[in-house]
Protein backbone atom coordinates (compact mmCIF):
# COMPACT_ATOMS: atom_id res chain seq x y z
CA UNK A 1 0.00 0.00 0.00
CA UNK A 2 1.01 3.30 -0.38
CA UNK A 3 0.98 4.99 2.96
CA UNK A 4 1.45 8.86 3.78
CA UNK A 5 2.05 9.49 7.45
CA UNK A 6 2.26 13.11 8.74
CA UNK A 7 4.41 14.01 11.32
CA UNK A 8 6.54 10.58 10.65
CA UNK A 9 10.00 11.68 12.36
CA UNK A 10 8.65 11.81 16.00
CA UNK A 11 8.12 9.88 18.73
CA UNK A 12 5.99 6.89 17.18
CA UNK A 13 7.15 7.64 13.58
CA UNK A 14 11.06 7.04 14.39
CA UNK A 15 9.64 3.41 15.02
CA UNK A 16 6.39 3.18 12.64
CA UNK A 17 8.33 4.07 9.13
CA UNK A 18 10.66 1.53 9.37
CA UNK A 19 8.15 -0.93 10.56
CA UNK A 20 6.31 0.14 7.21
CA UNK A 21 9.04 -0.02 4.45
CA UNK A 22 10.54 -3.54 6.25
CA UNK A 23 6.74 -4.51 5.60
CA UNK A 24 6.56 -3.88 1.89
CA UNK A 25 4.88 -0.53 1.91
CA UNK A 26 5.73 2.86 -0.36
CA UNK A 27 6.06 5.59 2.44
CA UNK A 28 5.62 9.14 1.96
CA UNK A 29 6.58 11.27 5.03
CA UNK A 30 5.06 14.84 6.02
CA UNK A 31 6.74 16.86 7.67
CA UNK A 32 8.50 20.55 8.59
CA UNK A 33 11.81 19.12 7.67
CA UNK A 34 13.00 20.20 10.86
CA UNK A 35 13.94 17.08 12.46
CA UNK A 36 15.65 13.36 12.30
CA UNK A 37 14.12 10.40 13.56
CA UNK A 38 15.64 9.29 16.65
CA UNK A 39 16.73 6.20 15.81
CA UNK A 40 18.46 5.70 12.69
CA UNK A 41 17.96 2.72 10.22
CA UNK A 42 18.41 2.00 6.95
CA UNK A 43 14.56 1.70 5.35
CA UNK A 44 14.58 5.72 5.97
CA UNK A 45 16.44 5.57 2.53
CA UNK A 46 13.45 4.29 0.79
CA UNK A 47 10.92 6.94 1.93
CA UNK A 48 10.32 9.90 0.53
CA UNK A 49 9.65 13.06 2.11
CA UNK A 50 7.64 15.79 1.61
CA UNK A 51 8.54 19.16 3.53
CA UNK A 52 5.04 20.97 4.50
CA UNK A 53 3.96 23.59 7.03
CA UNK A 54 0.65 21.92 7.98
CA UNK A 55 -0.38 25.17 10.16
CA UNK A 56 -0.03 27.53 7.03
CA UNK A 57 -1.99 24.77 4.94
CA UNK A 58 -4.67 24.57 7.05
CA UNK A 59 -5.18 28.66 7.30
CA UNK A 60 -5.14 27.97 3.32
CA UNK A 61 -7.15 25.29 3.12
CA UNK A 62 -4.65 23.52 1.21
CA UNK A 63 -3.27 20.95 3.13
CA UNK A 64 -5.73 17.91 2.70
CA UNK A 65 -5.57 18.42 -0.69
CA UNK A 66 -1.63 17.91 -1.31
CA UNK A 67 -2.26 14.46 1.03
CA UNK A 68 -5.41 13.44 -0.92
CA UNK A 69 -3.61 14.71 -4.57
CA UNK A 70 -1.13 11.57 -3.62
CA UNK A 71 -3.50 9.08 -3.57
CA UNK A 72 -2.30 7.14 -0.66
CA UNK A 73 -4.58 4.15 0.54
CA UNK A 74 -3.70 4.99 4.06
CA UNK A 75 -2.91 8.43 6.18
CA UNK A 76 -1.41 8.05 9.76
CA UNK A 77 -1.87 11.67 11.30
CA UNK A 78 0.48 11.97 13.96
CA UNK A 79 0.48 15.41 15.16
CA UNK A 80 -2.97 16.87 15.11
CA UNK A 81 -4.06 18.80 18.26
CA UNK A 82 -6.86 20.18 16.91
CA UNK A 83 -10.49 19.28 15.73
CA UNK A 84 -10.71 21.90 13.60
CA UNK A 85 -7.76 20.48 11.40
CA UNK A 86 -9.12 16.88 11.53
CA UNK A 87 -12.04 17.98 10.25
CA UNK A 88 -10.01 19.36 7.44
CA UNK A 89 -8.29 16.77 6.62
CA UNK A 90 -11.22 14.04 6.97
CA UNK A 91 -13.47 16.32 4.48
CA UNK A 92 -10.17 16.22 1.86
CA UNK A 93 -9.63 12.78 2.06
CA UNK A 94 -13.32 11.39 2.15
CA UNK A 95 -14.13 9.11 -0.86
CA UNK A 96 -10.23 9.13 -1.65
CA UNK A 97 -8.30 7.37 1.13
CA UNK A 98 -9.09 3.83 2.20
CA UNK A 99 -8.01 4.37 5.93
CA UNK A 100 -7.04 7.30 8.32
CA UNK A 101 -5.37 6.53 11.52
CA UNK A 102 -5.28 9.52 14.22
CA UNK A 103 -2.84 9.71 16.97
CA UNK A 104 -4.78 10.40 20.18
CA UNK A 105 -3.97 10.29 23.98
CA UNK A 106 -4.82 9.05 27.07
CA UNK A 107 -5.61 12.19 27.94
CA UNK A 108 -8.84 12.28 26.18
CA UNK A 109 -9.99 11.07 29.72
CA UNK A 110 -10.36 12.82 32.47
CA UNK A 111 -8.56 11.98 36.36
CA UNK A 112 -10.06 8.73 36.71
CA UNK A 113 -13.07 7.72 38.30
CA UNK A 114 -11.96 3.49 37.75
CA UNK A 115 -9.08 1.69 37.03
CA UNK A 116 -8.71 0.83 34.86
CA UNK A 117 -10.23 3.09 32.15
CA UNK A 118 -11.67 1.76 28.89
CA UNK A 119 -11.93 3.45 25.55
CA UNK A 120 -15.64 4.14 26.27
CA UNK A 121 -15.05 6.10 29.76
CA UNK A 122 -16.76 9.59 29.69
CA UNK A 123 -14.73 10.93 32.21
CA UNK A 124 -14.10 14.64 31.39
CA UNK A 125 -11.35 15.41 29.55
CA UNK A 126 -9.30 18.29 31.44
CA UNK A 127 -6.84 21.14 29.56
CA UNK A 128 -7.11 21.82 26.19
CA UNK A 129 -4.95 18.85 24.96
CA UNK A 130 -7.06 16.72 26.22
CA UNK A 131 -10.26 18.42 24.87
CA UNK A 132 -9.01 18.52 22.02
CA UNK A 133 -7.93 15.11 21.88
CA UNK A 134 -11.08 13.45 22.64
CA UNK A 135 -13.30 15.69 20.30
CA UNK A 136 -10.86 14.82 17.61
CA UNK A 137 -11.84 11.01 18.40
CA UNK A 138 -15.77 11.90 18.93
CA UNK A 139 -15.62 13.32 15.42
CA UNK A 140 -13.44 10.26 13.94
CA UNK A 141 -16.46 7.70 15.33
CA UNK A 142 -19.21 10.22 13.75
CA UNK A 143 -17.45 9.88 10.79
CA UNK A 144 -16.92 6.34 10.01
CA UNK A 145 -20.55 5.41 12.03
CA UNK A 146 -21.77 7.62 9.73
CA UNK A 147 -20.45 5.69 6.52
CA UNK A 148 -18.05 8.34 6.02
CA UNK A 149 -14.30 7.75 5.85
CA UNK A 150 -13.25 4.53 8.02
CA UNK A 151 -10.80 6.28 10.75
CA UNK A 152 -9.27 4.80 14.02
CA UNK A 153 -8.02 6.69 16.66
CA UNK A 154 -5.37 5.15 19.00
CA UNK A 155 -4.24 6.79 21.76
CA UNK A 156 -1.30 6.24 23.49
CA UNK A 157 0.51 6.81 27.19
CA UNK A 158 3.21 8.19 28.51
CA UNK A 159 5.46 7.94 25.30
CA UNK A 160 9.19 6.53 26.21
CA UNK A 161 12.03 5.73 24.84
CA UNK A 162 15.66 6.89 23.31
CA UNK A 163 16.56 9.80 22.12
CA UNK A 164 14.35 12.81 24.08
CA UNK A 165 13.69 13.58 28.39
CA UNK A 166 10.96 10.94 29.34
CA UNK A 167 8.49 11.83 32.25
CA UNK A 168 9.52 10.96 36.00
CA UNK A 169 7.90 9.20 38.87
CA UNK A 170 7.22 12.60 40.00
CA UNK A 171 5.23 12.99 36.36
CA UNK A 172 7.23 15.25 35.19
CA UNK A 173 10.51 16.50 33.06
CA UNK A 174 12.31 17.56 35.87
CA UNK A 175 16.32 15.89 35.09
CA UNK A 176 17.23 16.30 38.85
CA UNK A 177 14.22 13.44 40.08
CA UNK A 178 17.06 11.44 38.55
CA UNK A 179 19.67 12.93 39.87
CA UNK A 180 18.23 12.71 43.63
CA UNK A 181 17.20 9.21 43.52
CA UNK A 182 20.84 8.42 41.28
CA UNK A 183 22.48 9.74 44.69
CA UNK A 184 20.01 8.26 47.02
CA UNK A 185 18.95 11.97 48.28
CA UNK A 186 15.27 12.70 49.61
CA UNK A 187 12.82 13.04 46.91
CA UNK A 188 9.88 15.42 47.87
CA UNK A 189 6.70 13.35 46.49
CA UNK A 190 3.53 15.36 46.42
CA UNK A 191 0.42 13.11 47.94
CA UNK A 192 0.32 9.35 48.99
CA UNK A 193 2.82 8.29 45.80
CA UNK A 194 -0.62 5.90 45.13
CA UNK A 195 -0.80 8.45 41.81
CA UNK A 196 -0.58 6.32 38.79
CA UNK A 197 1.58 7.42 35.79
CA UNK A 198 1.13 4.83 32.58
CA UNK A 199 4.04 5.04 30.34
CA UNK A 200 4.74 2.64 26.89
CA UNK A 201 7.72 2.75 25.05
CA UNK A 202 7.31 4.43 21.27
CA UNK A 203 7.75 1.13 19.30
CA UNK A 204 4.75 -0.60 21.30
CA UNK A 205 2.88 2.31 20.29
CA UNK A 206 4.71 1.87 16.41
CA UNK A 207 3.25 -2.21 16.88
CA UNK A 208 -0.19 -0.47 17.73
CA UNK A 209 -0.59 1.40 14.69
CA UNK A 210 1.07 -0.96 12.52
CA UNK A 211 -1.70 -3.48 13.49
CA UNK A 212 -4.36 -1.33 12.92
CA UNK A 213 -3.55 -0.85 9.53
CA UNK A 214 -3.13 -4.17 8.51
CA UNK A 215 -6.43 -5.31 10.37
CA UNK A 216 -8.56 -2.26 8.70
CA UNK A 217 -12.00 -4.47 9.04
CA UNK A 218 -11.30 -4.70 12.78
CA UNK A 219 -9.94 -1.44 13.56
CA UNK A 220 -12.96 0.68 11.57
CA UNK A 221 -14.53 3.25 14.23
CA UNK A 222 -12.85 2.19 17.11
CA UNK A 223 -10.82 4.13 19.41
CA UNK A 224 -7.48 1.81 21.14
CA UNK A 225 -5.43 2.40 24.27
CA UNK A 226 -2.10 1.48 23.23
CA UNK A 227 0.23 1.14 27.04
CA UNK A 228 2.19 -1.08 28.59
CA UNK A 229 0.61 -3.57 30.07
CA UNK A 230 0.94 -2.26 33.74
CA UNK A 231 0.70 1.06 35.18
CA UNK A 232 3.03 2.01 38.04
CA UNK A 233 2.62 4.14 41.16
CA UNK A 234 4.95 7.11 41.93
CA UNK A 235 6.71 5.14 44.88
CA UNK A 236 6.60 1.96 42.60
CA UNK A 237 8.24 3.73 39.30
CA UNK A 238 10.78 5.47 41.84
CA UNK A 239 11.77 2.40 43.96
CA UNK A 240 12.19 0.94 40.39
CA UNK A 241 14.39 3.76 39.50
CA UNK A 242 16.46 3.80 41.93
CA UNK A 243 17.34 0.75 41.84
CA UNK A 244 19.11 1.04 38.22
CA UNK A 245 21.46 3.30 40.30
CA UNK A 246 22.28 0.38 43.16
CA UNK A 247 19.81 2.75 45.62
CA UNK A 248 16.47 2.89 47.38
CA UNK A 249 14.46 5.75 47.14
CA UNK A 250 14.22 7.78 50.05
CA UNK A 251 10.79 9.55 49.66
CA UNK A 252 9.61 12.12 51.56
CA UNK A 253 5.51 12.46 51.45
CA UNK A 254 4.78 16.47 51.29
CA UNK A 255 1.29 18.21 51.03
CA UNK A 256 0.68 19.55 47.14
CA UNK A 257 1.25 23.36 48.78
CA UNK A 258 5.08 22.10 49.85
CA UNK A 259 5.94 20.38 46.41
CA UNK A 260 4.80 23.60 44.78
CA UNK A 261 6.56 26.29 47.05
CA UNK A 262 9.68 23.78 46.87
CA UNK A 263 9.52 23.12 42.82
CA UNK A 264 10.10 24.88 39.84
CA UNK A 265 6.61 26.46 38.77
CA UNK A 266 7.21 24.77 35.60
CA UNK A 267 7.90 21.34 36.96
CA UNK A 268 5.16 21.47 39.90
CA UNK A 269 2.29 22.28 37.15
CA UNK A 270 3.61 18.94 34.93
CA UNK A 271 3.29 16.73 38.06
CA UNK A 272 0.04 18.18 38.69
CA UNK A 273 -1.45 17.09 35.47
CA UNK A 274 -0.21 13.87 35.07
CA UNK A 275 -0.73 12.88 38.93
CA UNK A 276 -4.36 14.41 39.20
CA UNK A 277 -5.61 12.62 36.55
CA UNK A 278 -3.70 9.58 37.43
CA UNK A 279 -4.67 7.07 34.63
CA UNK A 280 -4.23 3.52 34.09
CA UNK A 281 -5.70 2.61 30.32
CA UNK A 282 -6.98 -0.99 29.75
CA UNK A 283 -5.44 -2.22 26.45
CA UNK A 284 -7.73 -5.38 26.51
CA UNK A 285 -9.33 -3.99 23.27
CA UNK A 286 -6.44 -3.66 21.54
CA UNK A 287 -4.96 -7.17 22.49
CA UNK A 288 -8.47 -8.41 21.36
CA UNK A 289 -9.43 -6.73 18.23
CA UNK A 290 -5.76 -6.17 17.07
CA UNK A 291 -4.00 -9.01 18.32
CA UNK A 292 -1.69 -6.13 20.00
CA UNK A 293 1.26 -7.47 22.63
CA UNK A 294 3.20 -4.76 23.79
CA UNK A 295 6.82 -5.76 24.36
CA UNK A 296 8.19 -3.21 27.36
CA UNK A 297 6.93 -3.10 30.68
CA UNK A 298 6.73 0.42 31.53
CA UNK A 299 9.71 0.12 34.14
CA UNK A 300 11.79 -1.24 31.04
CA UNK A 301 10.14 1.49 28.71
CA UNK A 302 11.21 4.41 31.18
CA UNK A 303 15.15 2.84 32.11
CA UNK A 304 16.03 2.46 28.25
CA UNK A 305 15.05 6.48 27.91
CA UNK A 306 17.22 6.80 31.01
CA UNK A 307 19.67 5.22 29.50
CA UNK A 308 20.14 6.64 26.88
CA UNK A 309 19.79 9.86 28.50
CA UNK A 310 23.04 8.93 30.49
CA UNK A 311 25.02 7.58 27.37
CA UNK A 312 24.58 10.19 25.63
CA UNK A 313 25.77 13.01 28.77
CA UNK A 314 21.96 14.17 28.91
CA UNK A 315 21.75 13.00 32.72
CA UNK A 316 25.10 12.87 34.99
CA UNK A 317 23.64 9.81 36.28
CA UNK A 318 25.31 5.76 35.77
CA UNK A 319 23.23 3.03 35.58
CA UNK A 320 24.47 0.00 37.67
CA UNK A 321 21.69 -2.46 38.47
CA UNK A 322 17.72 -2.88 37.92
Amino acid sequence: MRIVVIGGTGHVGTYLIPRLVTAGHEVVNFSRGIRRPYTDHPAWREVRQVVVDRAAEDGAGTFAGRVADLWPDVVVDMVCFDVESARHLVDGLRGRVAHLLHCGSIWMHGPSLRIPVDEDDESEPAGEYGIQKAAIARLLRAETAGGGLVTTSLHPGHISGPGWPVITPLGNLDPSVWTRLAAGEPLLVPGLGAELLHHVHADDVAQGFQLAIEHRDRAAGQAFHLTAPSALTVRGLAQQAASWFGRSAELEFVSWDEFRARTAPEYAEQSWDHLWRSQYASIDKARRLLGYAPVYAAEAAVREAVAWLAGNEKLAVTLTGG
